[in-house]
């Protein structure tokens, strides 16, 4: 049950004993400190202090297996581990963040004593696996949607403390732009927004609201406009570009689903008037359940989109850390590939993993460097990283 206590609330157990005060999160130093790990990381060290293993040097590699090669992931959260990592006696090495990987390539590798890391093992597998799901899925739209602007809509979908890391990976993976004004500040870049129901509810009519936004607003703030809060959506977009017709850049359509029919062919419809009336610079923004099928299909009429579930609650990318080498010998479990490995990229760009005693071919080099040596200052420079690979590579959807 919930019992008030002044003004703030707290959860009371069945048992009686109270949870956590304030909001459901890990604090910086709980994280820091491993009070994060599963328990059995807890439980496994205190077993090998007692047999004075705890210092055993082993090699680990952070991966992700599965059986379709035709897979692929960008790789985001390394700037977090480095962090984790950075006071630990241990040597981590990594791929570039931003990378396009696919399964079986080791992305990370730490190398020191076992019990010097071994309680972080959640907290960096929680750092890669939920931030490079983001950021895969950013890609993924952003492949679908070509040159139209892709903006993460995503942040009301998920827990707002971990706000600025969804953010983060969902612009690294090739949004465009992102809602929360705390997430873009650390970005360097401005937050990026529409008008909502809200504003429409509150004032009375898509004019009236269009007309308070443009008055109110800076003017490099572009004028998108929401226009299905209580109009067909037709006579809605007349009505938002007549009323500011010399400052509005584009209608926004975030149709309920149970009234689309076929979205495609009600913005089509929408084009049609708003083109017929003389306004066919006016933009047309889609938001609401797009995926990237949805991108797909509207783009013969659709000029940008919002992307919120799609892109925020995305399937993690199912890393796994394993030891592959204990005090100098080969050692593994069931089902993986044993041994160091090297993750090679060959002169005709295409990317091989090896033994680490292998010869490298000639003009290859070494993807897995020291962590966080080959981290640009800015995420604009990671985007940047991961737009390239798209832009070159055979990455199916």
């Amino acid at each position: 049950m919930i019992t008030a206590t002044g003004k703030a609330y707290t959860l009371v157990s069945k048992n009686g004993g109270a949870s956590r005060k304030g909001f459901n999160t890990a604090s910086y130093e709980e994280i820091k400190s491993a009070e994060v790990a599963d328990s059995y990381f807890h439980r496994t060290l205190d077993v090998l202090r007692a047999r004075g293993m705890e210092n055993t040097p082993v090699h680990v590699e952070v991966a992700y297996k599965t059986s379709n090669p035709e897979e692929w992931f960008v790789v985001a959260g390394l700037d977090e581990v480095a962090h984790l990592l950075e006071d630990v006696e241990v040597e981590a090495r990594s791929v570039p963040e931003g990378t396009v990987c696919h399964p079986n390539e080791p992305i990370l590798t730490l190398t020191g004593p076992y019990g010097a890391f071994a309680e972080h093992e959640t907290a960096i597998l929680g750092f890669l696996c939920q931030a490079s799901g983001v950021a895969t899925a950013a890609a993924r739209c952003r492949i679908a949607a070509g040159d139209r602007p892709v903006i993460s809509f995503g942040a009301r979908r998920m827990h707002p403390a971990v706000t600025p890391m969804i953010e983060r990976a969902a612009y690294l993976g090739g949004c465009d732009g992102v809602t929360i004004n705390v997430a873009a500040e650390a970005l360097g870049i401005p937050a990026s927004g529409t008008t909502p129901h809200a504003l429409v509810l509150v004032i009375g009519s898509t004019e009236e609201a269009a007309k308070a936004f443009d008055e109110t607003m800076p003017k490099e703030i572009p004028r998108t406009i929401i226009i299905d809060t209580f109009d067909d959506e037709k006579f809605g977009a007349l009505i938002a570009a007549r009323a500011i017709p010399d400052s509005i850049y584009a209608i926004r359509m975030d149709t309920p689903g149970n009234r689309r029919g076929d979205f495609k062919d009600l913005m089509s419809e929408v084009r049609w008037e708003l083109d017929r009336h003389g306004f066919e610079n006016v933009k047309i923004f889609a938001s609401g359940g797009i995926d990237v099928d949805y991108i797909l299909h509207l783009n013969p009429v659709c000029d940008a989109y919002g992307v919120g579930g799609y892109i925020a609650a995305s399937p993690m990318i199912d890393y796994s850390l394993d030891i592959v080498e204990v005090d100098g010998v080969d050692r593994s479990k069931r089902g993986k590939r044993g041994g160091r490995k090297r993750l090679l990229q060959l002169e005709d760009g295409t990317r091989r993993v090896v033994p680490s005693t292998s010869t490298a071919p000639e003009g290859s080099r070494d993807l897995l460097q020291p962590l966080g040596d080959d981290h640009p200052a800015s995420v604009s420079a990671l985007r940047d990283r991961v737009l390239a690979q798209l832009a070159t590579g055979d990455y199916p959807l």
